[in-house]
């Protein structure tokens, strides 16, 4: 889709808080659309490093595990969120 991910976003975040990709020591954390009403439930979690691979999964109907300081993670929508992508250099 052209240039790298810089920051994926929600469209419309929570009052006053400022959310990001959840980061946790096995990379960035999404839930899988073929479990449907569960991929929430983390033996469904699907891992990756980066963001682009973030955007990637997101594009192909993942969810991701958004969170902000002093709240805990909540797992939001593709159709939720935003890549905002930049050109190198």
């Amino acid at each position: 889709m052209g240039g790298l991910v810089g920051r994926i976003e929600r469209v419309s975040p929570r009052e006053d808080l400022v959310e990001e990709p959840e980061l946790t020591a096995k990379g960035y954390r999404l839930g899988d659309p073929a479990h449907g009403g569960v991929k929430h439930h983390s033996k469904h979690a699907v891992y990756v490093k980066t963001l682009d691979e973030a955007a990637d999964l997101i594009e192909r109907g993942f969810s991701l595990w958004m969170v902000a300081k002093g709240k805990r993670a909540s797992l939001i929508s593709p159709q939720s969120l935003r890549i905002v992508r930049g050109t190198p250099g």
